[in-house]
């Protein structure tokens, strides 16, 4: 009798059962690798090899940090993200650094605006290469986003918005600006966005989608 019940209940759970899928976001485009290697919260398992393969997002991107790419590291950089048919990007970590990522054959920008003149200048030089450019995490820098030129896009950053007042800091722009949402990930268990998509559905955000879906 005790078997039969419990042969039952099985067969239910397997009825159940589904396919588990790890494509649960649809796009992610600051992401951090090995490459970012001066990055003390990078792991070396983080490999954009791993990237591609968790492929937790429909579009995905990297976006390394341009201050801890050399010139001849930019290269298998640049093939590697290219050959697993990702987005590349950089991320680029003020102004003193705008020289070096506009060297950079890169499909967009992910950009620290620290409350600074030279840094707002950063942005529209940037701005003038036509690429996309995605203000990060604005609330942890203290980024003034009255003054970013309204073609940039403000970035939902899973990593750092829950440590801000994102309502007070982000509502007065919601209308202004477009917006991306990133994981920031440095570590394989940060491919995720969970904190970020709440804070974007909070504030009836409309994510903007930079790419076509990434194909393998």
């Amino acid at each position: 009798m005790k078997a039969s019940s419990y042969q039952s209940a099985s067969s239910g759970y397997q009825r159940r059962m589904s396919a588990v899928s790890t494509t649960s976001v649809p796009q992610d485009l600051h992401i951090h690798t090995i490459f970012s290697s001066g990055d003390s919260a990078i792991v070396p398992e983080q490999t954009v090899e791993l990237v591609a393969t968790v492929a937790h997002a429909r579009v995905l991107g990297i976006s390394d940090h341009a201050d801890y790419i050399t010139d001849s590291d930019f290269v298998l950089y640049s093939e590697t993200v290219r050959a697993a048919n990702l987005h590349l990007g950089v991320e680029v970590s003020g102004s003193q650094w705008i020289t070096k990522a506009l060297e950079m054959d890169v499909d967009y920008y992910i950009y620290h605006c620290a409350d600074r003149l030279s840094e707002y200048r950063g942005a529209e030089k940037l701005l003038e290469t036509s690429k996309p450019v995605v203000i990060a995490h604005p609330l942890i820098i203290g980024t003034n986003l009255d003054r970013i030129p309204s073609r940039c896009l403000v970035e939902v950053n899973n990593r750092y918005v829950w440590q801000c007042d994102w309502r007070a800091g982000l509502t007065p722009f919601t209308s202004r600006f477009q917006f991306v949402i990133s994981s920031d990930a440095h570590q394989p268990n940060w491919l995720n966005q969970t904190v970020a998509r709440y804070v974007a559905r909070e504030l009836g955000i409309q994510e903007t989608f930079l790419f076509p879906e990434n194909t393998r």
